[in-house]
């Protein structure tokens, strides 16, 4: 195959300040802080990353694409996440297994339960 995943770009009102925040909330390094480009990574070498970049207008709808995470304790991990500065969000998904939350400038994403064994 010829393609390599190398990262997911966000636009953002305030890219380095939502960098920041999924840094804090992934545990992530930081490749490029720029105000135009900001970059995190897993580690500096691991790909895919996250890439915030600026964009005037503010988010209006529902993600069309969004992150799913696997915790190993995933009311701990929503705990921790919404002490960070996350919301809860109600994307329509009713009664589910996962946590549907949204970052400070409203992107959803999923904190899903934890598989059988894990943690």
């Amino acid at each position: 195959m010829g393609l390599t995943w190398e990262q997911v770009v966000l636009d953002a009102a305030d890219p380095v300040a939502l960098g920041r925040w999924w840094t804090a909330a992934l545990g992530w390094v930081v490749l490029n802080d720029a105000a135009d480009e900001f970059e995190i990574r897993p580690a500096a070498d691991r790909l895919p990353g996250l890439v915030f970049v600026p964009v005037p207008e503010a988010k209006e709808r529902k993600n069309r694409l969004h992150l799913d995470f696997r915790p190993a304790d995933q009311g701990a991990e929503v705990d921790r996440l919404l002490a960070l500065g996350a919301r809860r969000a109600d994307v329509g998904q009713g009664e589910v297994s996962w946590v549907v939350l949204a970052d400070p400038e409203g992107n959803e994403f999923c904190v899903l339960s934890s598989r059988p064994g894990q943690g």
